[in-house]
Protein backbone atom coordinates (compact mmCIF):
# COMPACT_ATOMS: atom_id res chain seq x y z
CA UNK A 1 0.00 0.00 0.00
CA UNK A 2 1.24 3.28 -0.88
CA UNK A 3 2.60 5.71 2.10
CA UNK A 4 -0.24 8.02 0.61
CA UNK A 5 -2.75 6.36 0.78
CA UNK A 6 -1.82 4.89 4.46
CA UNK A 7 -1.71 7.96 6.02
CA UNK A 8 -5.30 8.94 4.16
CA UNK A 9 -6.72 5.96 5.59
CA UNK A 10 -5.48 6.10 9.26
CA UNK A 11 -6.42 9.86 8.88
CA UNK A 12 -10.22 9.21 8.04
CA UNK A 13 -10.53 6.19 10.58
CA UNK A 14 -9.27 8.72 13.13
CA UNK A 15 -11.77 10.95 12.43
CA UNK A 16 -14.64 8.94 12.12
CA UNK A 17 -13.27 7.02 15.84
CA UNK A 18 -12.47 10.25 17.71
CA UNK A 19 -16.21 11.95 17.20
CA UNK A 20 -19.30 11.94 19.47
CA UNK A 21 -21.82 12.09 16.68
CA UNK A 22 -21.70 10.97 12.86
CA UNK A 23 -19.85 13.18 10.65
CA UNK A 24 -20.65 14.02 7.08
CA UNK A 25 -18.86 14.59 3.87
CA UNK A 26 -18.64 17.80 3.95
CA UNK A 27 -16.36 17.65 7.38
CA UNK A 28 -14.81 14.57 6.80
CA UNK A 29 -13.45 16.40 3.42
CA UNK A 30 -12.52 19.93 5.78
CA UNK A 31 -10.86 17.27 8.25
CA UNK A 32 -8.61 15.26 6.04
CA UNK A 33 -5.84 16.76 4.24
CA UNK A 34 -5.73 14.80 1.00
CA UNK A 35 -9.80 14.93 0.36
CA UNK A 36 -9.52 18.79 0.53
CA UNK A 37 -6.54 18.85 -1.29
CA UNK A 38 -8.70 16.23 -4.11
CA UNK A 39 -11.57 18.81 -3.87
CA UNK A 40 -9.31 21.66 -4.61
CA UNK A 41 -7.57 20.20 -7.13
CA UNK A 42 -10.21 18.37 -9.11
CA UNK A 43 -13.86 18.29 -8.33
CA UNK A 44 -16.60 17.18 -6.34
CA UNK A 45 -16.77 13.51 -8.20
CA UNK A 46 -12.81 12.83 -7.57
CA UNK A 47 -13.43 13.65 -3.74
CA UNK A 48 -16.31 11.56 -3.69
CA UNK A 49 -14.66 8.56 -5.29
CA UNK A 50 -11.61 8.55 -3.18
CA UNK A 51 -13.88 9.01 0.04
CA UNK A 52 -16.12 5.93 -1.05
CA UNK A 53 -13.09 3.72 -1.86
CA UNK A 54 -11.22 4.75 1.56
CA UNK A 55 -14.82 3.83 3.26
CA UNK A 56 -14.99 0.39 1.50
CA UNK A 57 -11.20 -0.35 2.36
CA UNK A 58 -11.43 0.32 5.71
CA UNK A 59 -14.44 -2.39 6.27
CA UNK A 60 -12.10 -4.47 5.06
CA UNK A 61 -9.50 -3.81 7.24
CA UNK A 62 -12.08 -5.11 10.35
CA UNK A 63 -13.12 -1.07 10.85
CA UNK A 64 -17.00 -1.14 11.75
CA UNK A 65 -18.72 1.85 10.20
CA UNK A 66 -22.27 3.24 11.04
CA UNK A 67 -23.93 5.01 8.32
CA UNK A 68 -26.93 7.63 9.58
CA UNK A 69 -29.11 8.65 6.97
CA UNK A 70 -31.10 11.23 8.77
CA UNK A 71 -28.22 12.19 11.30
CA UNK A 72 -27.70 15.93 10.07
CA UNK A 73 -30.21 17.73 8.52
CA UNK A 74 -30.98 15.23 5.83
CA UNK A 75 -27.41 14.41 4.97
CA UNK A 76 -25.82 11.09 6.00
CA UNK A 77 -23.29 11.00 8.38
CA UNK A 78 -20.59 8.22 9.22
CA UNK A 79 -19.24 7.13 12.63
CA UNK A 80 -16.79 4.16 13.96
CA UNK A 81 -18.17 3.82 17.39
CA UNK A 82 -15.91 2.61 19.49
CA UNK A 83 -17.59 0.12 21.14
CA UNK A 84 -17.91 -1.79 17.80
CA UNK A 85 -14.44 -1.74 17.24
CA UNK A 86 -12.65 -2.40 20.53
CA UNK A 87 -10.45 -5.61 20.76
CA UNK A 88 -11.32 -8.02 23.53
CA UNK A 89 -9.60 -8.11 26.38
CA UNK A 90 -6.19 -10.14 26.14
CA UNK A 91 -6.47 -12.80 28.85
CA UNK A 92 -3.37 -15.47 29.33
CA UNK A 93 -3.61 -18.05 32.26
CA UNK A 94 0.26 -18.48 33.48
CA UNK A 95 0.83 -21.79 31.02
CA UNK A 96 0.28 -19.89 27.97
CA UNK A 97 2.01 -17.20 29.15
CA UNK A 98 5.10 -18.80 29.65
CA UNK A 99 4.32 -20.81 26.03
CA UNK A 100 4.72 -17.04 24.16
CA UNK A 101 8.05 -16.63 26.42
CA UNK A 102 9.32 -19.23 24.45
CA UNK A 103 8.40 -18.97 21.26
CA UNK A 104 9.68 -15.11 21.50
CA UNK A 105 13.10 -16.51 23.03
CA UNK A 106 13.09 -18.69 19.49
CA UNK A 107 13.91 -15.54 17.77
CA UNK A 108 16.85 -13.91 20.25
CA UNK A 109 19.35 -14.52 16.91
CA UNK A 110 16.67 -13.49 14.31
CA UNK A 111 15.85 -9.94 12.78
CA UNK A 112 12.81 -10.25 14.36
CA UNK A 113 14.10 -10.34 17.82
CA UNK A 114 13.03 -6.92 18.79
CA UNK A 115 9.70 -7.17 17.68
CA UNK A 116 9.29 -10.40 19.53
CA UNK A 117 10.54 -8.52 22.67
CA UNK A 118 8.70 -5.20 22.12
CA UNK A 119 5.26 -7.37 21.79
CA UNK A 120 5.78 -9.53 25.28
CA UNK A 121 7.02 -6.55 26.79
CA UNK A 122 3.24 -4.92 25.94
CA UNK A 123 1.83 -7.71 27.30
CA UNK A 124 3.54 -7.51 30.18
CA UNK A 125 2.32 -3.75 30.69
CA UNK A 126 -1.44 -4.75 29.86
CA UNK A 127 -1.14 -7.13 33.03
CA UNK A 128 -0.17 -10.48 31.62
CA UNK A 129 1.37 -12.71 34.24
CA UNK A 130 4.63 -13.85 33.15
CA UNK A 131 6.67 -15.72 35.69
CA UNK A 132 9.97 -14.22 36.63
CA UNK A 133 11.48 -17.27 36.37
CA UNK A 134 10.70 -18.09 32.74
CA UNK A 135 14.09 -16.03 31.54
CA UNK A 136 16.08 -19.04 33.41
CA UNK A 137 14.37 -22.11 31.96
CA UNK A 138 16.60 -24.77 30.84
CA UNK A 139 14.86 -25.23 27.82
CA UNK A 140 16.56 -23.10 24.90
CA UNK A 141 14.76 -23.09 21.61
CA UNK A 142 16.91 -21.46 18.92
CA UNK A 143 16.00 -20.80 15.07
CA UNK A 144 19.24 -19.17 14.16
CA UNK A 145 18.34 -16.64 10.81
CA UNK A 146 21.76 -15.97 9.44
CA UNK A 147 21.97 -15.73 6.22
CA UNK A 148 21.49 -12.14 4.22
CA UNK A 149 18.58 -13.62 1.97
CA UNK A 150 16.13 -14.32 5.41
CA UNK A 151 15.06 -10.99 6.21
CA UNK A 152 14.49 -9.13 2.13
CA UNK A 153 12.74 -13.30 1.23
CA UNK A 154 10.79 -12.56 4.69
CA UNK A 155 9.85 -9.62 3.02
CA UNK A 156 9.05 -9.82 -0.10
CA UNK A 157 6.55 -13.23 0.78
CA UNK A 158 4.30 -11.16 2.85
CA UNK A 159 4.03 -8.28 0.44
CA UNK A 160 3.69 -10.58 -2.26
CA UNK A 161 6.80 -9.07 -4.12
CA UNK A 162 8.50 -11.17 -7.00
CA UNK A 163 12.52 -11.35 -6.44
CA UNK A 164 15.65 -12.60 -8.19
CA UNK A 165 18.89 -13.98 -6.53
CA UNK A 166 21.90 -16.18 -7.30
CA UNK A 167 21.48 -19.35 -6.49
CA UNK A 168 24.24 -22.88 -6.43
CA UNK A 169 22.40 -26.09 -6.61
CA UNK A 170 23.93 -28.51 -4.71
CA UNK A 171 26.70 -29.73 -6.77
CA UNK A 172 26.89 -27.22 -9.32
CA UNK A 173 30.22 -25.48 -9.93
CA UNK A 174 28.28 -22.35 -10.19
CA UNK A 175 25.15 -20.06 -8.86
CA UNK A 176 22.70 -19.13 -11.85
CA UNK A 177 19.83 -16.14 -11.76
CA UNK A 178 16.52 -17.30 -10.64
CA UNK A 179 13.05 -15.63 -11.08
CA UNK A 180 10.88 -16.59 -8.18
CA UNK A 181 8.12 -15.76 -6.61
CA UNK A 182 8.16 -16.25 -3.00
CA UNK A 183 5.32 -17.82 -0.98
CA UNK A 184 6.80 -18.52 2.61
CA UNK A 185 9.66 -19.65 4.81
CA UNK A 186 10.28 -22.24 6.99
CA UNK A 187 13.52 -24.15 9.06
CA UNK A 188 13.50 -28.15 8.68
CA UNK A 189 16.85 -30.00 10.08
CA UNK A 190 18.55 -26.37 10.82
CA UNK A 191 18.49 -25.20 7.33
CA UNK A 192 16.29 -22.57 6.35
CA UNK A 193 14.23 -23.19 2.89
CA UNK A 194 12.06 -20.92 0.52
CA UNK A 195 8.91 -22.09 -1.28
CA UNK A 196 7.75 -20.28 -4.47
CA UNK A 197 6.94 -20.47 -7.99
CA UNK A 198 10.13 -20.43 -10.12
CA UNK A 199 9.67 -18.15 -13.38
CA UNK A 200 11.69 -19.69 -15.27
CA UNK A 201 10.59 -23.12 -14.93
CA UNK A 202 6.89 -22.51 -14.47
CA UNK A 203 6.47 -24.48 -11.38
CA UNK A 204 6.91 -24.56 -7.50
CA UNK A 205 10.48 -24.51 -6.07
CA UNK A 206 12.06 -24.78 -3.27
CA UNK A 207 15.88 -23.16 -2.24
CA UNK A 208 18.30 -23.19 0.63
CA UNK A 209 19.19 -20.02 1.55
CA UNK A 210 22.15 -21.12 2.55
CA UNK A 211 23.10 -21.45 -1.32
CA UNK A 212 21.78 -17.79 -1.87
CA UNK A 213 24.75 -15.82 -3.26
CA UNK A 214 25.00 -12.64 -3.37
CA UNK A 215 21.67 -10.22 -2.74
CA UNK A 216 18.49 -10.73 -3.04
CA UNK A 217 16.58 -7.90 -5.64
CA UNK A 218 13.26 -7.30 -5.59
CA UNK A 219 11.13 -6.83 -8.80
CA UNK A 220 8.08 -5.05 -9.93
CA UNK A 221 4.74 -6.66 -11.12
CA UNK A 222 2.80 -8.78 -9.24
CA UNK A 223 2.64 -12.90 -8.93
CA UNK A 224 2.35 -14.58 -12.29
CA UNK A 225 1.47 -18.26 -10.71
CA UNK A 226 -1.15 -19.20 -8.17
CA UNK A 227 -0.40 -18.79 -4.75
CA UNK A 228 -1.76 -22.15 -3.13
CA UNK A 229 -3.56 -21.77 0.13
CA UNK A 230 -1.88 -23.75 2.09
CA UNK A 231 2.01 -23.56 1.61
CA UNK A 232 3.64 -26.73 2.67
CA UNK A 233 7.32 -25.46 3.07
CA UNK A 234 8.78 -29.38 4.26
CA UNK A 235 6.54 -30.86 1.78
CA UNK A 236 7.93 -29.65 -0.75
CA UNK A 237 11.38 -29.92 0.66
CA UNK A 238 10.66 -33.42 1.26
CA UNK A 239 9.73 -33.90 -2.58
CA UNK A 240 12.93 -32.34 -3.80
CA UNK A 241 15.26 -33.14 -1.59
CA UNK A 242 14.90 -36.99 -1.73
CA UNK A 243 12.60 -37.49 1.05
CA UNK A 244 9.42 -37.95 -1.16
CA UNK A 245 9.63 -41.63 -3.37
CA UNK A 246 9.36 -40.77 -7.23
CA UNK A 247 7.48 -43.93 -6.76
CA UNK A 248 5.51 -45.45 -4.07
CA UNK A 249 8.40 -47.41 -1.99
CA UNK A 250 11.45 -46.75 -4.60
CA UNK A 251 14.31 -46.71 -2.60
CA UNK A 252 18.68 -46.16 -3.09
CA UNK A 253 21.07 -48.29 -1.60
CA UNK A 254 24.24 -46.20 -0.52
CA UNK A 255 27.32 -47.25 0.96
CA UNK A 256 28.27 -44.65 3.87
CA UNK A 257 31.53 -43.67 5.81
CA UNK A 258 31.36 -44.96 9.13
CA UNK A 259 31.26 -40.89 11.05
CA UNK A 260 30.11 -39.48 8.28
CA UNK A 261 27.05 -38.32 6.55
CA UNK A 262 24.28 -38.45 9.78
CA UNK A 263 21.35 -36.75 7.97
CA UNK A 264 21.35 -39.53 5.50
CA UNK A 265 21.39 -42.02 8.45
CA UNK A 266 18.33 -40.51 9.68
CA UNK A 267 16.64 -41.10 6.74
CA UNK A 268 17.67 -45.01 6.46
CA UNK A 269 14.81 -47.20 6.43
CA UNK A 270 17.70 -50.06 7.35
CA UNK A 271 21.40 -50.10 8.26
CA UNK A 272 23.92 -52.81 8.01
CA UNK A 273 27.26 -52.59 8.76
CA UNK A 274 29.62 -53.78 6.05
CA UNK A 275 32.78 -53.69 7.90
CA UNK A 276 34.78 -51.16 10.09
CA UNK A 277 34.77 -47.96 8.17
CA UNK A 278 31.60 -48.59 5.74
CA UNK A 279 28.04 -49.17 6.48
CA UNK A 280 25.39 -50.07 4.06
CA UNK A 281 22.30 -47.73 3.99
CA UNK A 282 18.35 -47.67 2.22
CA UNK A 283 16.70 -44.73 1.87
CA UNK A 284 13.53 -43.62 0.15
CA UNK A 285 14.72 -42.03 -3.45
CA UNK A 286 13.03 -39.04 -4.63
CA UNK A 287 13.82 -36.36 -6.33
CA UNK A 288 17.20 -34.63 -5.67
CA UNK A 289 18.41 -36.85 -3.75
CA UNK A 290 21.79 -37.22 -6.41
CA UNK A 291 21.92 -33.32 -5.14
CA UNK A 292 21.98 -34.14 -1.54
CA UNK A 293 24.05 -37.27 -1.82
CA UNK A 294 27.27 -35.54 -3.41
CA UNK A 295 27.17 -33.02 -0.82
CA UNK A 296 28.96 -35.69 1.40
CA UNK A 297 32.05 -36.07 -1.78
CA UNK A 298 33.88 -39.51 -0.74
CA UNK A 299 32.07 -40.47 2.36
CA UNK A 300 29.12 -41.43 0.32
CA UNK A 301 29.37 -44.29 -2.48
CA UNK A 302 25.56 -45.05 -4.60
CA UNK A 303 25.40 -48.92 -4.93
CA UNK A 304 21.78 -48.25 -6.92
CA UNK A 305 19.73 -47.71 -8.74
CA UNK A 306 21.98 -46.80 -11.90
CA UNK A 307 20.57 -43.53 -12.79
CA UNK A 308 21.06 -42.56 -9.62
CA UNK A 309 24.79 -43.62 -9.10
CA UNK A 310 25.37 -42.05 -12.90
CA UNK A 311 23.67 -38.65 -11.64
CA UNK A 312 25.85 -38.11 -8.46
CA UNK A 313 28.96 -38.86 -10.59
CA UNK A 314 27.99 -36.47 -12.48
CA UNK A 315 27.85 -33.94 -10.74
CA UNK A 316 31.22 -34.57 -8.62
CA UNK A 317 32.88 -34.58 -12.12
CA UNK A 318 31.08 -31.17 -12.58
CA UNK A 319 32.33 -29.95 -9.19
CA UNK A 320 36.28 -31.56 -9.99
CA UNK A 321 35.82 -30.06 -13.26
CA UNK A 322 36.29 -33.32 -15.42
CA UNK A 323 35.18 -34.36 -17.86
CA UNK A 324 33.69 -37.17 -19.65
Amino acid sequence: MAIAKAERLMNLALCLMNTRRPLSKKELRESVEAYREAWQQGSEDAFNRMFERDKDDLRELGLVIDVDENALDGEIGYLARRDRNRLPEIVLDAEEAAALTLVARVWQQAKMSGAASGALQKLRAAGVPFAEDTEHTALEPRIPAREAAFEPLLVAARDRRPVTFDYRKAGASAAEQRAVEPWALECWRGHWYLAGYDRDRQSARVFRLSRITGKVRSRAGSFTGEVPEHVDVRAHVARFAGEGAVTEGATATVRLRRGAAFPLRGRAIATTRVDEHWDELEIPYGYGLGADLAEFGPDVVVLGPDDLRADVIDRLRAVAGVGE
